[in-house]
C-alpha cells in the first residue's frame, strides 16, 4: 500500500514537468508513471492472491507480463524509439500471453467441469 501511495504521490509532482517543461517531456513522465502504478497493482493483486491460496495464479503473472509489455511499447512508441522489427516482436508476445491467459482460464484448476476430459 506504501509502494502505491507514493507512486500516486510520484505521478502527482511529475505534473511539474508540464508546468516547468515542455508538455512532450511532462506527458511522457505522466504516462510512465501512471502505467507504472497498473503494474504494481497487478503485482500487488498476486501477492495478496498468493498470500490466500500459497499458489501464484497463471493469469495474474501473464496480466503483469502483458502489462509490462505493453508499457513498454506504449512508451516506445510515444518517445519514437522503436523499429517495426521490435514492435513485430512485441505484438506476437502479446499475441503467444493473449492465448496463455485464455488458455489458463479456459482449463483452470478451479474449474473441475473444464478438465473432465483428464478424468476420461
Amino acid at each position: 500500500m506504501l509502494a502505491l501511495l507514493l507512486g500516486m504521490a510520484k505521478t502527482v509532482l511529475e505534473l511539474r514537468f508540464i508546468v516547468f517543461e515542455s508538455v512532450d517531456s511532462g506527458f511522457r513522465h505522466i504516462v510512465a508513471s501512471v502505467l507504472t502504478i497498473f503494474i504494481v497493482i497487478d503485482l500487488f493483486k498476486t501477492f495478496v492472491d498468493f498470500h490466500e491460496h500459497d499458489r501464484i495464479k497463471l493469469t495474474n503473472v501473464t496480466d503483469a507480463t502483458i502489462l509490462i509489455i505493453m508499457r513498454e511499447l506504449a512508451l516506445g512508441l510515444y518517445a519514437k524509439e522503436f523499429g517495426y522489427e521490435f514492435i513485430l516482436s512485441l505484438a506476437v508476445l502479446l499475441l503467444v500471453l493473449g492465448i496463455i491467459r485464455v488458455l489458463a482460464v479456459k482449463y483452470s484448476p478451479d474449474d473441475k467441469e473444464s478438465l473432465s476430459f483428464c478424468t476420461g
